[in-house]
């Protein structure tokens, strides 16, 4: 059987970005298929709400559906006192950040995406323990909530404690909240005002389970969100993301049900993990995360049966677990974890 060693620097296939499931079938073409993929903390459980037609993209995007779509993200964060923008996926807006001539020194809360040290180059990573001594020197600090890979939670009041300390020296406090549709209460957003120096970065396509759609959204201090959608121009997304995204963030009760789903759906995982010897962790239920000895084997164990979790090789302990999106997906990992 064909394995990972066969090939030359397989984890720079798959270590960099989850979602590699076509790169990880042709390294193990003989794994069974439909591949399982649980690389992503993509919400398996997608909205479907919405039907766009050919028809609507033969124009541009309307200037009127970019301001619903702010509308209706605004009332689903909460961000009733900051300025909002949208994005072509967070994504982009972090790329935008060294542009901004963002105060300096700039450091980076680790381990969290890749995208953030490369986004501040030449940041240093710093760990959780260092946050409230760096926040009293000023400067840019980057952080996650929740966190990947490993879950972590800020409690809103403490990120807003931390954001006003930054800025008494003049710094300003970026939060990558990509996951915070998953968790109520994560967000700082409810609890900023005009003149907080924050840029808060979010995602749709995690929580909604449509990552193809390239939507995300940059609020807080004016002045910074101006500058990065100025630099977007007068279409920043798609009239697909447009509609689905003001159809999504309006649907409350799809909403509502779907943190209760996957609430419960984690605690499924957790129980499989945990029958295995494995002690999941972190506070986002789109995702776990693991630390074994032996998780290299298990990745090949997994990938053997055709099932793909994210590995990390600066932390080759360390693999972490999307949702399954079923019953059938739940017992083929659950049978996958057992097979030695």
């Amino acid at each position: 059987m064909t394995s990972a060693s066969h090939h030359p620097e397989p984890a720079a296939v798959l270590t960099y970005h989850g979602g590699r499931a076509e790169a990880a079938a042709r390294l193990y073409p003989d794994a069974p298929r439909p591949w399982l993929d649980l690389s992503t903390g993509i919400n398996p459980f997608a909205w479907e709400g919405e039907v766009i037609s050919i028809a609507a993209l033969r124009t541009l995007p309307s200037p009127d559906e970019l301001s619903a779509l702010l509308e209706a993200a605004v009332a689903a964060f909460g961000a009733c006192e900051t300025a909002i923008a949208a994005l072509p996926g967070s994504e982009v807006g972090l790329r935008t950040l060294a542009e901004l001539a963002l105060p300096k020194p700039w450091h980076v809360v680790a381990p969290s995406y890749r995208t953030h040290a490369a986004a501040l180059p030449g940041a240093a990573l710093i760990e959780v323990a260092e946050v409230e001594r760096v926040a009293q020197g000023g400067g840019t600090l980057l952080l996650a909530n929740p966190n990947n890979p490993d879950g972590r939670c800020w409690p809103a009041a403490r990120l807003l404690t931390l954001a006003r300390t930054i800025a008494a020296q003049h710094g300003v406090l970026v939060i990558d909240e990509a996951f915070a549709d998953s968790v109520p209460g994560a967000s700082v957003l409810p609890l900023l005002a005009r003149d907080d120096r924050v840029l808060v970065f979010r995602s749709f396509g995690k929580f909604f389970g449509l990552a193809g759609v390239r939507l995300g959204f940059v609020c807080g201090a004016a002045a910074l969100v101006g500058a990065i959608a100025a630099r977007l121009g007068s279409w920043p997304v798609s009239t697909l993301a447009l509609r689905l995204g003001i159809a999504a963030y309006r649907d409350g009760e799809w909403i509502d049900a779907t943190r209760e789903r996957l609430r419960a759906s984690a605690a499924a995982l957790d129980a499989v993990l945990v029958a295995h010897g494995l002690t999941p962790q972190g506070d986002c239920p789109l995702f776990r995360l693991v630390e074994h000895r032996s998780a290299p084997l298990l990745f090949e164990r997994l990938a053997r049966a055709g099932i793909l979790v994210r590995p990390f090789n600066e932390v080759p302990e360390w693999l972490r677990f999307g949702l399954p999106g079923d019953a059938a997906a739940l017992h083929r990992l659950d049978a996958a974890l057992g097979d030695r």
